[in-house]
């Protein structure tokens, strides 16, 4: 790789830790804005569906222009919406102007993945390709870790509002830098006159595989946004004290972070299908496993094992999106994948907490949770596509 592709690969790792700031920081917001504005758990969690709806529908339909547009316009379209919206929401006096910047903010979240990883795959060589796509889709729980750090200590000193302004002015600052220094690795063929169009992703030779990718990846979502979403207060329920709650989500992070890199190396090891199925299938042993540590020291080792596996499993999905459809068809292949799990990310809390609801603990919600891991991973290694290892 020459300096310029390294620059590349390092600029969509930021902007992905700016995604993962971004998507989070309401959670660390939450409680603050609750106490300030007297809102109910129920109209908080209205809010952080806005921001997700946002997202797949910025995956679906605004991440397809990076190519016809190209993507660098598309990543600077994408961060100047997340910019000013999470700066603007530092204003917002009520719960509708919060769930509006919410949903815009999450239009260019989920544009700017799709975008970074296709770009990503267009920047390294095939044969370093899946580390590299993995590795900066790992700067998205790198931001919501780093920002968690961040964000208790601003709240407490100047106040829910000043977080925002701060992550506003972090994303506004990074615009430049795409600017000068991402070239395109994109543009129209014009000897091609087939537009891309998400009817080429379901039609020959794509259509099996694309359904096989969307089904694993909405399974991997499920499981992935049950944990994020439930591991605190499933932990507390479980009679964990509310810091231990709060470093058992922070445990699952940390085996994020090291998980996704190395699943990109044994990717580009031992090729994608294999490494990314045996992951999700590890992941679901390890979650019916839980019951055998509840109340010893190994717990947190098991949140760890957890992160390393899932989150891990489900990036490196994003690496088969960009590996399987060619490069004119490459963010809308994506970001429709990415929509579709998203579609599951918002499925997922909503059986957890049906699963709350029947009285299932955490120990029996792990069990139930360990059937779509499974699935994804056995449906990975079924994946058709000639073009993914």
């Amino acid at each position: 790789m020459s300096t310029k592709q390294y620059i590349a690969v390092f600029i969509c790792f930021l902007m992905n830790m700016l995604d993962g700031m971004d998507v989070l920081i309401i959670s660390y917001a939450a409680p603050a804005i609750a106490k300030a504005w007297n809102i109910s758990p129920a109209n908080l969690g209205i809010v952080f569906s806005s921001g997700l709806v946002g997202m797949t529908v910025g995956a679906i339909f605004l991440a397809p222009f990076a190519d016809r547009i190209g993507r660098k316009s598309t990543m600077l379209i994408a961060g100047l919406l997340m910019a000013t919206c999470i700066y603007l929401t530092s204003f917002a006096t009520d719960i509708n102007l919060l769930m509006i910047f919410r949903f815009i903010s999450g239009l260019g979240i989920g544009a700017m993945m799709a975008t970074t990883a296709a770009l990503t795959a267009e920047n390294s060589p095939t044969s370093t390709r899946n580390f590299w796509v993995s590795t900066v889709v790992a700067g998205y729980p790198v931001g919501a870790v780093l920002s968690g750090l961040v964000a208790a200590t601003v709240i407490k000193t100047s106040g829910w509002e000043h977080l925002f302004e701060l992550a506003g002015y972090a994303t506004f600052l990074s615009l430049p830098l795409v600017g000068l220094f991402i070239k395109e690795s994109f543009a129209l063929s014009k000897q091609d006159d087939t537009k891309p169009s998400v009817q080429i992703l379901v039609k020959e030779p794509y259509r099996i595989s694309t359904f096989q990718l969307w089904t694993a990846l909405f399974l991997a979502f499920a499981t992935l946004y049950f944990m994020l979403n439930w591991i605190p207060k499933l932990a507390t329920n479980a009679g964990l004290s509310l810091s231990a709650a709060i470093y058992a989500g922070t445990v699952f992070n940390l085996g994020a972070i090291v998980g996704i890199p190395m699943q990109g190396y044994c990717s580009s090891r031992f090729g994608l299908k294999k490494t990314i199925g045996t992951i999700l299938i590890f992941t679901a042993l390890v979650m019916l496993s839980f019951g055998f540590f509840v109340e010893t020291d190994y717990v947190l080792v098991i949140f760890f094992l957890m992160g390393f596996g899932v989150q891990g499993g489900f990036v490196g999905l994003y690496a088969v999106a960009a590996s399987m459809y060619p490069t004119y068809i490459r963010t809308t292949g994506v970001g429709w994948a990415i929509g579709a799990g998203r579609l599951g990310g918002i499925i997922g809390p909503i059986l957890g907490g049906l699963l709350v609801a029947w009285g299932l603990d955490m120990t029996q919600s792990f069990w139930v949770f360990a059937i779509p891991s499974a699935l994804a991973g056995l449906m990975t290694f079924r994946i058709s596509s000639k073009d993914i290892s």
